[in-house]
This record gives structure tokens, C-alpha cells and sequence, in this order.
């Protein structure tokens, strides 16, 4: 009994100091003061203290320690730790971490969260919105874009040039707009609730390509002739990365550009004799310079001793002879400029490498770092755009549209699809918002960027299929009045491009995280690449036993969490919100124990189990996910209206993130250690369910009801009350179904009986006949069934309407001569 209570005694010495995460000295002296009370209370005798002393004295004496402690450990790392390919260390190299950090300390502030300040739109940046991106969205008809032109109009394309467009990231000493990523963010957003290929054709140019990559890289000579021009869109760009044989898995390309002497303008110089094949490049069939990457060698030495150089990016003009550009692959009937672009063996000088000869074989590392901002922007923000129209959308659609005489929007089985469909809007807008403001502040967060361009493009996905399931023909049948059906053709598109979501989430996501955010790994790895030993040696005892304590901490706090439910950990409000900080910090926790025990179970094989990766990836997105939310929510004042919208994101965030950890433990590679792992993890299984039917009832309710939260879900997108608006009719028609609905029922009420909720043309004339309502509201009744109308009707072509091309008809072949013999 005396063994068991100093074996407790102990432990919780341990426990505690490793709890607060207390240095390793600071550390030694708690349980030093512990054990003296204990030696006064007779649990601690002097075989304890010995067993203290054995353990205490080396690991606080740094000579010792290092000679027999860290040295070993040291060459043993060296002999395990997994070989980094050159690409991979540029991944890894790039980029900032953020918010991503905090989230891997096991331990998040979130008052840190907090007071990193709101995402703002300037004047300059509002007044843009206000005007030019308002006045493109009323000249754009989807319909003639993606049926009858497969492209936009010269007046768009001359407007979208004259109102530099395509220059929100050039500065404004070459002409640019100089906008933050916030902005360019609520440009993309507005434009993706009229047309992908207006919102696409915007996004390209911004992202990454030519003007990103000559900002950063580019010589002097190179900005001042290419940034002017691409400002005023003069100059029209893509960035070819892309081909048959290497798509995600870009560090395999095939494309060479050989260092050799050649003719360049009547002189003998060196550069490069370049053979490319390139596909999917976006904007290629209209561009006017094409940024390449391809693989550099120089083996004849014309440039040094190394041969092989590495990835490479050079500018070329439309005009370089020997280039096929200009045909175009047909994406989904989503036609935005998309195509091919090939060469063999054309010869270009050396100057056409973005910043020059020197910048040879760093093309990989420009991109990754250029990348990790675009992958934030882009893609995440079109994709949260459309969610946000789409869900104003059905929203009015589901209680405009009748059935068994009542709005489908009523059924319990519709309000399912609109709480999952508001919830998700809610939170796609609360990521985009608070990445792009990573961005404004400096970072370039490239875990991050992966988490928002794989989930955000997801969660568009199950939006636009989720408002299908609602609009059911309305939304198959295309036409000029389809406000849904190309979105829906398209949402597939985003999943493949900038990294496949395979990938993004089996690879990149947890890949990058477990190296960049946990806080000791990557010293370690660069500590165990030092060539300088004892540089080596210094670095590595700090790291390796900042980590050992690390993972203790994470131990006993994990086990602390579970056994509590984590309702004893910190959170800074004491609202409906303050059980999501808790369990966030208890998830937090958990995410940086498993990582440390599947690291140093499978070492460099961790990159091989994908899906025990993608499982840990999943973790730290939810946990992201989550965080946008609660900063949305504290940003925007805490509105009590929102949260429905709030508590639907954080529930079903926290219950995927569940999921992902029962999946993980119960796939372990090691079933013992899995279920014990379990064990302290979840002791009682999983905390959260799915979003009840209760909280998507009150979604759905918000969605098809004008007020501020509905307005605040809709901020920003294009919703004009003109003519040829559809978004902007279905606003109209859903205020007027609402206005109409106690005329209505007065009309009803008069006559004895109850008429059904259409032809209100009649039900008006009805009401004036019985003298119980005036001209005017009768005249709200005939509009009202227009517009009624005008939503659940669909378009219908005359068949030839419907003929793009009549195939020419093959000319006759003559008939062979056989010649006898």
C-alpha cells in the first residue's frame, strides 16, 4: 500500500509540473518542493530521493546531459530520420506559420485569436465593389457566356481591362490597384454569384502567376516593361505548371529547358533550348505571356558545374516561334479560357528566367512561397461566394415554391438540406475572411492555404449537390432563368486544380503541419542536417528535450481533458460559445500527443499512411475551421441572431473532427497501442452528434425569412433588383410572397373558402370584387405571381436552338482500282 500511494505521489508530481508545462529546471524544483513536503507527510523515503537525484542531476547539468543523453539520441535521429526530397524542403521552407501554430501547441490563446483585428474594406477597396465589380455583374448574362459564346463579350473583356481588373495585386507604382488579399477576396465573391467564368478570368491573373512571381522574383528590366502592361491588361498572362505526366506531383516534370549557345537577334549567346507540354493552363488560349516552369540542365557546364539545376520559371511572350498556343479544352461546360500550350526545342536567351539567370533552378521554391498566399485567396473565395448566393437562393426558392399546399421550405426534410447549406455559408465566409486577413498581415500561411482550398472547395460541392436535392427540376433544366446548373457542372472543377483535394488532404495538409506547426519537429530535422557538430549538438538539446517535455505535458493533459470533459479549461466567454473553446483546447491537446506518438511510432513512414495522415490532417482543419467561426462571431458583435448559424458550424465541425479521431485510433497501425490510445482519448466515446433537427429548423427559418441575419449570411454578393438579376428577382419575389400572404388570407378569409396560393391574378380580382382589399394590394398580388412564376417555371428551346454545329459532311472516298495480277 506504501508502494502504491509513493507511485501516485510521484506521478502526480509529474502530472502537474508537466500540465503547466513548466521548464526543465523550474520543473526539477516543483518536484523537489514535493517531495520534501512528502519526506515531512513519511510517503517519500531516501530510495525515492535517490531515484530522484539519478534522474535530476544529468538532465539539469548541460555537459552531461549532452555527453551521454543528447549525443546518442542525436545519432540515432541522424540514422532514422526520413530523407527529405528537394521539393519537399521547399514545402516545407515556404510560407509562415499562423494561427496553425497555436492550434498544434496543444495549448491555443485565444485571446491571441482575438485581438488580431478584424478584415476591412478600405474606401478605395468599397468603392470598387460599389461600382465597377456592381457594373460588370449587371453586363454579364451567364446564359449567352456558357451556351451561345463559350466566352465573355469584348465589352466585358474591354471593361474588366479599362477598370484594371486584372491588376489587384500589381502595386500602384506600375498602375495597379495595390488591393488586399481581403479585398480581392469580396471582389471574387461578388463576381462568383453572376458567372465562374467572370469570376475565374478575374481570379487567375490574380493569383498565381506573372505579376505575383515578377513582384517577388522578377529584375528590374522585367517589372518595368511586364507590370505596366499586365496592369491595363495590356498584357494578358497564365503560368503553365501543368501536363500529362505530372499534375499534383509537380517536383516530376517532364519539361526541359537545356543551357546551350544559340541565335538570338543576329548574336551567338547562351540560353536555353526549351521542349514542354503543358495542359489545363487557364487563360492560355487568350494569353499574351506565358510564365513556364520546366527543369533546368546545363551539361555542357556553360553556366558552371552544375549540372542538373533544378525547376525553373521563365516569361514568354505569345509570339515565340516554335510555341503552340491557342486551342482550348472544354471544362465542364464552364468555358473560362483553359488549354494547351506546347514547344519542342525552342531556343530562348537566358534573360526570359523571372529574375534572371541567377534566379535558375528556384523556380520551385518561388512557386510554393507564391502558392501558399493564392491557394488562400482564390479558389476558397469563389467557392464561399457561391455557397453565399446559393444559399439566399434556395432559401427564397424553398419558400417561394409550393407543394401540398404549403412552401417546400416547411417540409422537415428541406429544412435539413437549408441547415446544412446556411451553416456551411456561414462558415465558408468565416474562413475567408479571417485567412486573407493572415495574408494582409504578412503571413503566408501554406498549411492554411491547403486547409482552405480543400474544404472550402468540399463544402461547395456539397452545397451546390444540397440545393439541387431542393430545386429538383428547376435545377436541371439549363436555360437563361438556371441560376444553379452550372455551378453545380462546375463544382468539380476546383477539386482538381492547384493540387488535386486527394491530395491537398491525404498529403499536404497534415504533411506540411506536423514539420512547420509543431514547435520542435523541424528544429530537430534542421539540428540533425547541421554539418557543424557541435552547432548540432546545441541545437538538437534544445529541441529534443523541449519535445520530450512537450509530449509529456500532452500526456498527462489528454488524460486530464478526457476524465474532466474539459470543463475545467480556460475559455474567454462565459456565453453559449464557451464550451467550443474548451473542448477546441481538449482537441488541441489530443492532436499534439497523437502526432507525437505516430511519429515516433512510424518515423519516416508517416508520409506513406495517407490515410492516417489525412485523419490527422482532418484534426487540425476542423480545428481551424472552428476557430474562423468563433472569430467571425466575436468580430461581427456577438449578434444573437447568428447563433443558429454558429452553433450548426461548430457542432458539425466538432463532430467530423470526433470522427476523424475514432477512424484514426481505430485504424492505428498497432491495435493494442490504438486502443489504448482510445482509451485516454475518448474513455467515453465521441462528445458531439450532428446539428439537431431543432438548430437546422431555425436555419431554414432564417434563410427564407428577410432579416438581419439573412443579410449578414448575403453580404456582398450581387443581388440588384434589375432586370436580368436572378439572385436579385428571387429577393424581390420572396419579399413580395411574404407582403402578399396576409392579403391573401384577408381575400380567403371574405370569400368563405380556401383558394389555392396560385393564380393570384384572380385571387386580386377577387378581393376587389368582395371590396375587402385596395388597387394597390391587388396589384402586389398580380406581381407577386409573376415572379412566382417566373421561379418555378423552366426554359424551353426550339430543337435547332439547341444545334451548336452541324458537322460537315466527309467527302466521298473514289473506290479503290484492284489491278489484276
Amino acid at each position: 500500500m506504501q508502494l502504491f500511494i509513493w507511485f501516485i505521489y510521484v506521478l502526480a508530481s509529474l502530472a502537474v509540473a508537466s500540465y503547466f508545462r513548466m521548464k526543465l529546471f523550474n520543473g526539477t524544483v516543483a518536484v523537489f518542493c514535493l517531495f520534501v513536503v512528502g519526506s515531512i507527510l513519511g510517503i517519500i523515503g531516501e530510495f525515492s530521493w535517490l531515484l530522484f537525484l539519478i534522474a535530476a542531476i544529468p538532465l539539469n547539468i548541460e555537459s552531461i546531459r549532452k555527453q551521454y543523453l543528447t549525443t546518442p539520441i542525436l545519432n540515432s535521429f541522424r540514422k532514422i530520420m526520413p530523407e527529405m526530397s528537394s521539393t519537399e524542403k521547399d514545402a516545407i521552407d515556404a510560407g509562415t506559420v499562423w494561427w496553425d501554430g497555436e492550434l498544434f501547441s496543444g495549448n491555443p490563446n485565444w485571446q491571441t485569436l482575438h485581438n488580431i483585428p478584424q478584415a476591412r474594406l478600405t474606401a478605395d477597396e468599397q468603392a470598387f465593389l460599389d461600382g465597377p465589380v456592381e457594373e460588370v455583374c449587371k453586363m454579364c448574362d451567364d446564359w449567352e457566356v456558357t451556351h451561345k459564346k463559350a466566352d465573355l463579350s469584348p465589352e466585358i473583356w474591354q471593361f474588366l481591362r479599362d477598370h484594371k481588373f486584372f491588376a489587384m495585386i500589381i502595386k500602384k507604382e506600375y498602375g495597379g490597384l495595390a488591393f488586399s488579399a481581403y479585398a480581392q477576396s469580396r471582389v471574387l465573391q461578388k463576381l462568383s454569384s453572376i458567372s465562374a467564368v467572370l469570376s475565374t478570368t478575374v481570379g487567375v491573373p490574380n493569383s498565381l502567376g506573372p505579376g505575383e512571381l515578377l513582384q517577388h522574383y522578377g529584375t528590374k528590366a522585367q517589372q518595368d516593361h511586364y507590370l505596366p502592361r499586365l496592369a491595363t491588361g495590356e498584357e494578358i498572362p497564365c503560368f503553365a505548371l501543368t501536363g500529362p505526366e505530372a499534375g499534383s506531383d509537380a517536383g516530376s516534370l517532364p519539361d526541359t529547358g537545356i543551357v546551350c549557345k544559340g541565335q538570338w537577334q543576329g548574336e551567338e549567346v547562351i540560353g536555353l533550348s526549351l521542349t514542354f507540354n503543358k495542359r489545363y493552363i487557364t487563360l492560355a488560349p487568350v494569353a499574351t505571356v506565358v510564365g513556364l516552369a520546366f527543369k533546368m540542365f546545363d551539361p555542357d557546364g556553360l553556366l558552371g558545374d552544375t549540372k542538373d539545376l533544378g525547376i525553373t520559371c521563365a516569361l514568354l511572350p505569345r509570339d515565340t516561334a516554335g510555341m503552340e498556343i491557342g486551342n482550348r479544352h472544354f471544362p465542364l461546360n464552364v468555358p473560362f479560357h483553359n488549354g494547351p500550350i506546347r514547344g519542342k526545342d525552342i531556343f530562348v536567351p537566358l534573360d526570359y528566367i523571372i529574375g534572371g539567370a541567377e534566379m535558375a533552378g528556384q523556380g520551385w521554391r518561388m512557386l510554393v512561397e507564391c502558392l501558399s498566399v493564392g491557394r488562400v485567396i482564390t479558389l476558397p473565395s469563389s467557392s464561399a461566394g457561391g455557397a453565399k448566393s446559393i444559399a439566399l437562393a434556395t432559401g427564397a426558392y424553398a419558400r417561394i415554391r409550393r407543394q401540398f399546399k404549403l412552401p417546400v421550405g416547411k417540409m422537415e426534410g428541406i429544412e435539413e438540406k437549408l441547415g446544412s447549406i446556411g451553416g456551411n455559408a456561414y462558415l465558408m465566409e468565416a474562413v475567408t475572411s479571417f485567412s486573407t486577413k493572415g495574408v494582409d498581415i504578412g503571413e503566408k500561411p501554406s498549411v492554411i492555404g491547403a486547409i482552405c482550398k480543400y474544404h472550402l472547395t468540399e463544402k461547395m460541392r456539397q452545397t451546390v449537390a444540397e440545393s439541387m436535392d431542393i430545386h429538383g427540376g428547376k435545377g436541371v433544366m439549363l436555360g437563361p432563368n438556371n441560376y444553379l446548373g452550372r455551378a453545380y457542372q462546375g463544382a468539380p472543377i476546383a477539386i482538381t486544380v492547384e493540387g488535386a483535394n486527394i491530395l491537398t488532404r491525404n498529403m499536404m495538409i497534415y504533411g506540411q503541419g506536423a514539420m512547420r506547426c509543431h514547435p520542435y519537429v523541424l528544429d530537430e530535422l534542421l539540428a540533425a542536417n547541421n554539418q557543424d557538430d557541435d552547432e548540432a549538438l546545441e541545437q538538437f538539446d534544445r529541441a529534443v528535450f523541449g519535445h520530450i517535455g512537450f509530449a509529456f505535458s500532452n500526456f498527462f493533459r489528454s488524460i486530464w481533458f478526457s476524465l474532466s470533459g474539459a470543463h475545467l479549461a480556460s475559455a474567454p466567454f462565459k456565453d453559449d460559445t464557451a464550451r467550443y473553446y474548451r473542448t477546441m483546447q481538449r482537441y488541441s491537446t489530443n492532436l499534439a500527443f497523437l502526432s507525437d506518438v505516430s511519429m515516433a511510432m512510424l518515423g519516416g513512414e508517416l508520409k506513406r499512411r495517407e490515410r492516417l495522415s489525412a485523419r490527422l490532417g482532418d484534426v487540425l482543419s476542423y480545428l481551424y475551421l472552428a476557430s474562423c467561426v468563433l472569430k467571425r462571431f466575436d468580430d461581427e458583435g456577438r449578434q444573437a441572431t447568428d447563433l443558429p448559424l454558429v452553433h450548426w458550424a461548430m457542432q458539425d465541425s466538432l463532430y467530423k473532427l470526433e470522427v476523424a479521431l475514432e477512424e484514426l485510433l481505430n485504424n492505428f497501425p498497432s491495435k493494442i497501442l490504438g486502443k489504448a490510445l482510445k482509451l485516454i482519448i475518448m474513455p467515453f466515446g465521441k462528445s458531439y452528434k450532428r446539428p439537431s433537427d431543432k438548430l437546422e429548423h431555425k436555419i431554414a427559418g432564417i434563410l427564407q425569412t428577410p432579416c438581419e441575419a439573412r443579410d449578414r449570411l448575403g453580404k456582398g454578393q450581387f443581388l440588384s433588383r434589375e432586370p436580368g438579376c436572378l439572385l436579385g428577382d428571387l429577393e424581390q419575389t420572396l419579399e413580395n410572397v411574404l407582403a402578399a400572404e396576409p392579403i391573401y388570407n384577408t381575400v380567403c378569409k371574405a370569400a368563405g373558402q380556401y383558394l389555392p396560393f396560385t393564380e393570384l391574378n384572380l385571387v386580386a380580382e377577387k378581393g376587389l370584387e368582395l371590396g375587402v382589399i385596395s388597387e394597390e394590394q391587388a396589384e402586389l398580388l398580380r406581381e407577386t405571381e409573376k415572379g412566382r412564376l417566373r421561379t418555378i417555371n423552366v426554359d424551353d428551346f426550339d430543337p435547332a436552338e439547341l444545334i451548336q454545329s452541324v458537322e460537315k459532311p466527309k467527302p466521298k472516298r473514289k473506290p479503290r482500282t484492284v489491278k489484276s495480277a
